[in-house]
């Protein structure tokens, strides 16, 4: 009887052929990554080799042959256009531009996103979906240009990096991360002495490295490539970004498009070593978000269980 009992209790294994897949499933699911592959190069990347191709060819070249290789390979439109352009110069405003609100932007996120992802203020919650909602909301660009117009931030370097240093893109992915913290750690920070700035510089921003990098990269990117922006509140050339020159060098060599070519790869240039350097935090950082980043917020479960207990005790 007790024989027959355990052979019961025991599980029944599954098949092997459940468990492990075929051969052809797995040829099925090379050739589905394979087409995946092919028409992810054909969006992204055909579309830049063309242009980089065309950037080494001759404007006589270009009108004899302008879908084909350079019959006569050429590195003078990047000279040229990086004279011309003088995309020297703007770069170095587009790097401040990028990454100044970029700094601030991620530091003063975390600091916002800690005590609310901790339940540590009242209505955590409102607070948390007011902080969401208004990202969904666009931006009134002419009720700015007139604030900056009147708190004198028009058309000045300071002014401009104080309307782009107050937006709060990665406040929602800072939130899921900040909950995948053990809580432990705040309690032992206090037993410590740990000053609160300190403990967000020291613990938990470094905890929080793929998380910075992935929004870092979305917030250069957007500062790098924010075109409108600079348009209306930047009149003086001095104070131009890469992408304002390059909408000025646009219009003045509108026909030799092998120079365009060139001079929009020198833009595009940077955003791809970045890509390059920080694609694996990039993966992490939007895969761990999005895990977390969607339960609520509040206060930690265990504490409100002892509360509940506690008060229950004290009823009785």
């Amino acid at each position: 009887m007790a024989a027959v009992l355990s052979d019961r209790a025991l599980p029944a294994t599954e098949p092997r052929s459940r468990r492990r897949p075929s051969v052809a499933q797995r040829l099925r699911g090379l050739r589905t990554n394979v087409v995946c592959l092919l028409i992810s190069v054909v969006l992204f990347a055909l579309p830049l080799l063309y242009l980089l191709l065309q950037a080494f060819k001759s404007y006589p070249d270009f009108l004899q042959h302008p879908t084909g290789l350079p019959h006569g390979w050429t590195f003078q439109n990047f000279t040229d256009a990086w004279q011309q352009g003088d995309f020297g110069h703007e770069m170095i405003n587009s790097l401040v531009y990028a990454i100044v609100p970029d700094a601030i932007t991620l530091v003063l996120g975390v600091f916002l996103a800690f005590p609310i992802s901790r339940g540590y203020f009242k209505h955590s919650n409102a607070l948390y979906t007011f902080f969401i909602f208004s990202g969904f909301l666009p931006g009134g660009l002419i009720p700015l240009f007139i604030e900056a117009r009147s708190l004198h931030l028009y058309n000045s370097m300071p002014g401009y990096l104080v309307l782009t240093s107050l937006s709060g893109a990665g406040f929602f992915f800072f939130v899921g991360y900040i909950k995948g913290i053990p809580r432990e750690i705040d309690e032992a920070a206090v037993l410590d002495g740990c000053g609160y700035i300190r403990f967000i510089f020291t613990i938990i921003i470094p905890q929080m490295k793929p998380a910075l990098a992935t929004f870092g990269i979305f917030g250069f990117v957007y500062s790098w490539n924010n075109l409108i922006l600079p348009l209306v509140m930047l009149s003086d050339d001095a104070l131009w970004p890469v992408t304002r020159g390059l909408y000025s060098f646009f219009g003045e060599h509108t026909s030799n498009w092998p120079l365009v070519a060139a001079g929009t790869f020198i833009v595009a240039a940077p955003i791809l070593v970045l890509f390059i350097l920080l694609q694996r935090y990039l993966v992490q950082g939007v895969a761990g978000g999005a895990s977390l980043g969607t339960q609520g917020v509040g206060r930690d479960p265990v504490a409100v269980a002892t509360e509940s207990s506690a008060s229950s005790v004290e009823a009785r």
